[in-house]
């Protein structure tokens, strides 16, 4: 049975602790900047980053009042202050960012991160909950980065966002989109089966899980904690939500291979290895221009005003769903007609038929 409680305790655990949550591994490094970096540049941003930056610096401003800007699961505060030092660079000033994280102990980190920036003044961390919401006031920009496939009452915290954004207001997400767990969809699965029979042995160790995989098998990290608890709704809820006026959407199988698990076990500037991963990007992409993956990456500005949305050619947001369909019901046992009272009472003077008379009884 889900415990909220339980896993609630067990994720401020982990993010408590010092932990670095952007330890990527170098070929993940090569793969984003040979092809995520030129994709995202299709729309004019210079990456992740930038997309907040430039989103950010031109959002629509109250009349007389600075930007105020909510970020929903910060964690450390790393990017946030990134992005602050940016738009301070390009000459923007007015705005201040609300940062909340369940963590105490990320958020403290993201204070030192702000003292070290010279940018404190601009940051105000708390401690907070966002299954149950954001705190009270109205926000120009609510940003999500990395955060919502821990939440597990997405529909609460998006009626929140709705609510509070100022008329005009931006919701920029950059998240993960894929199965619950961050686990492979069977049709994903076959695809990854079958470039595993390609990879010497030393490359089919796990990292992250300390063993060695001579089959890949799928982890669902959503046991413990809130990692991908309702990964595969994020997208869904969000456009019956809001509507998309940016988006981009990418990768499928490419991320088992570049990402913590097994990417370390790649060099970025092994010959075998790069070719490797090309191969594997291709076979992605294709798969995804075919329909036969969905991606598992996003990258979007929504809003609660209807309106066009700019996206990459062939990836609509519609069309980057994924449809889940519903597990199979068992149909429901058909109620027994009531028996006579006489053959019930005879029933219950039987030796050893009391538990069926019990059940008998309950029919009435």
């Amino acid at each position: 049975m889900f415990q909220y409680d339980d896993r609630l305790a067990q994720e401020k655990q982990r993010f408590d602790a010092e932990i670095c949550v952007h330890d990527l591994p170098e070929i993940f490094h090569y793969w984003s900047n040979t092809y995520l970096r030129p994709f995202i540049n299709g729309l004019g941003y210079d990456g992740i980053d930038d997309f907040f930056v430039q989103e950010i610096a031109s959002a629509p401003r109250r009349a007389g009042k600075p930007l105020r800007i909510a970020s929903v699961g910060c964690g450390d505060c790393a990017t946030e202050v990134r992005i602050a030092g940016a738009l301070v660079a390009m000459g923007v000033s007015d705005f201040s960012v609300l940062c909340l994280d369940i963590s105490d102990g990320a958020l403290e980190r993201g204070r030192d991160h702000a003292r070290d920036a010279g940018l404190s003044e601009r940051f105000e961390m708390v401690a907070h909950d966002f299954n149950q919401g954001l705190p009270a006031g109205v926000f120009d920009l609510v940003m999500a980065n990395q955060s919502l496939h821990h939440v597990v009452a997405l529909e609460r915290l998006y009626a929140a966002i709705r609510s509070q954004l100022a008329p005009g207001g931006r919701f920029l997400v950059s998240d993960m989109i894929g199965r619950n767990g961050h686990m492979r969809w069977p049709e994903a699965r076959r695809l990854v089966d079958a470039a595993w029979e390609w990879l010497p042995d030393r490359y089919r160790f796990n990292w992250q899980l300390q063993r060695q995989e001579q089959q890949f098998m799928d982890w669902d990290c959503s046991q413990e904690g809130f990692e991908g608890i309702r990964a595969q709704e994020v997208l869904p809820l969000l456009l019956e939500h809001f509507s998309p006026r940016v988006f981009l959407a990418w990768g499928n199988i490419i991320d088992v291979f570049i990402d913590r698990g097994f990417g370390h076990n790649f060099r970025a500037l092994g010959e075998w290895d790069l070719r490797f991963i090309d191969r594997i990007h291709a076979i992605d992409s294709a798969a995804i221009a075919a329909g036969t993956l969905k991606p598992t990456h996003l990258l979007a500005r929504f809003q609660n005003e209807p309106g066009e949305c700019a996206c990459a050619p062939g990836m609509t947001p519609r069309e980057a769903v994924r449809k889940v369909e519903p597990e199979p019901q068992q149909a429901p046992m058909p109620r027994p007609l009531p028996l006579p009272r006489g053959l019930k009472d005879a029933l219950r003077r039987v030796p050893g038929l009391a538990p069926l008379y019990r059940w008998i009884r309950g029919l009435d």
